[in-house]
């Protein structure tokens, strides 16, 4: 029991003496490079008094709130008959369709319309074909001309002219143009 408390004694002993003069360069170092330093605080800003922003405009629509646009009062010209049937060709994009050819009958000029299901339709001047409401204003050996009725951001209606040309043999596929 006695071998363990001068065991004991010894190891205090000799962690006292660790403790001393060991980090006195490191000590000496520091004082060194803290002779020049000196620290310099920006002063603390001044505070502006808080001015309260008075919001006027409660009356006015709210900009994140979805609305539907409105129509011009009285109504477009323009706009196209909704109660209308509509004919086979209206169900596909003019970009789809394509002319293949003309007829003449009873001093009458049909064209020739493919759809993507590779059907083909006899339209004249008066049928409609596209998305757009496109009414054929004329036919002629090279082309058709349509007529079509679009929507714009206000609301309102308008026409544009649009035309299928004619599909060359060598040509793989035909695209509409407008104007």
């Amino acid at each position: 029991m006695r071998r363990v408390h001068s065991t004991i004694a010894l190891a205090a002993v000799l962690l006292a003496g660790c403790g001393g003069e060991s980090h006195q360069d490191l000590r000496a170092w520091m004082a060194e490079q803290g002779k020049g330093a000196r620290g310099r605080l920006e002063p603390i800003p001044q505070i502006k008094p808080y001015e309260p922003f008075a919001y006027n405009a409660f009356d006015l629509p709210d900009p994140f709130k979805p609305r539907k646009i409105e129509p011009a009062k009285g109504g477009s010209k323009l706009a196209p008959d909704l109660a209308r049937r509509r004919e086979p060709l209206e169900s596909f994009p003019l970009e789809s369709l394509t002319m293949v050819g003309t007829l003449e009958r009873n001093k009458s000029v049909f064209a020739l319309v493919r759809t993507p299901e590779k059907d083909i339709y006899q339209v004249r001047a008066g049928n409609y074909m596209g998305q757009d409401y496109g009414v054929i204003v004329g036919i002629s050996d090279t082309d058709i001309k349509l007529r079509e009725l679009v929507q714009d951001g206000a609301g309102d209606w308008t026409e544009r002219t649009s035309s299928l040309q004619l599909q060359q043999p060598d040509q793989n596929r035909q695209q509409g143009s407008r104007r």
